[in-house]
């Protein structure tokens, strides 16, 4: 079956080919015969009914400094096209955002991954909301003195932005810690914002793990490990991946929010896992399939793959 593949991304020419989940999955995709068209997320319109994107025919391959090829710049109406990637990194933003709108407007019969309805209402760090037993005591707040007392209730917490991403803004606040009014002082005067706070996990000093699953089921996990004196584990900022098997728990979590996720149509996904506890369920942009692989050969991107043409199969 070959598709029509458009890839909603940020630019292709600085990624790191040995890290991009989204250069691997185009990767499978060419490689099973599928169509690849470029383009970023400023280039997506809406134009009197119809939603077009302004981009390019697309050749990828693992050659460093030469790892794509652009055909002639081209506008295409989306509604012509099997898939669609919803694939740019956050903030998620307005911006960020509107895209979902846009996109909804063509999806399910143009299948858009993962389903912008639910990626726009499921954020990372809200739909953890719905599975309290799974995660640490978490907080969502923007009101200080409402953080204080969560503060004062758990003594150790994780302080952060509810939609940042890649560990930027991330605090921790030990017990002895003064800043909690500066930090909210910080944090006000930049948005609007309300801020998440969870109960510190002193496990994480054993590793961040994300586990990918695919269609609600789970293939396979890597360990993110903070370098010494972070608490944070995100491996672009020096966070260190190890092999890592998935446990038991690791399993009741994935069985736990599996469905949810396949109703949903989220079929790439990546979950952040800390000791016993579930912190993030990464729907807009996750990262993680090339360090699977590996670690130990589990070819995640095959794996979306086959579930987005059995998808597309069943709408046949």
């Amino acid at each position: 079956m070959a598709l029509k593949v458009a890839l909603q991304m940020d630019p292709i020419g600085p990624i790191n080919i040995d890290a991009d989940s989204t250069f691997r999955i185009a990767l499978e995709a060419q490689a099973r015969g599928h169509e690849l068209f470029y383009y970023t997320p400023d280039r997506l319109s809406y134009r009197e009914g119809r939603i077009m994107a302004r981009g390019w025919p697309l050749t990828v391959r693992r050659e460093k400094g030469n790892h794509y090829t652009l055909g002639a710049e081209a506008e295409v109406d989306l509604a012509d096209w099997d898939v669609v990637w919803l694939r740019q990194d956050p903030p998620f933003d307005m911006g960020y955002i509107t895209t979902t709108h846009l996109l909804d407007r063509i999806h399910p019969r143009t299948l858009v991954v993962n389903d912008p309805f639910w990626v726009r209402n499921y954020p990372e760090k809200l739909l953890v909301l719905d599975f309290p037993h799974l995660t640490p005591p978490t907080l969502v707040a923007r009101d200080l003195a409402t953080i204080r007392d969560f503060k004062h209730r758990h003594g150790d917490i994780i302080l952060k932005p509810l939609y940042g991403n890649g560990g930027a803004g991330v605090f921790r606040l030990d017990p002895q810690d003064r800043n909690l009014n500066a930090l909210h002082e910080l944090f006000a005067g930049i948005n609007r914002e309300p801020l998440i706070a969870q109960k510190f996990v002193p496990a994480v000093v054993r590793g961040d793990k994300r586990i990918i699953l695919v269609d609600g089921e789970p293939v396979g996990a890597i360990n993110r490990v903070p370098p010494d004196g972070e608490t944070r584990s995100n491996l672009h900022i020096g966070g260190r991946a190890e092999k890592v098997e998935l446990t038991a728990r690791d399993r009741e979590i994935c069985a736990a929010i599996g469905p949810t996720l396949r109703d949903k149509g989220q079929i790439f996904v990546g979950i952040d896992v800390i000791g016993d506890w579930l912190t993030e369920i990464n729907v807009t942009s996750p990262t993680g399939i090339q360090e699977l692989e590996r670690f130990d050969g589990t070819n995640a991107a095959a794996k979306i793959w086959d579930a987005i043409e059995a998808r597309r199969s069943k709408a046949a």
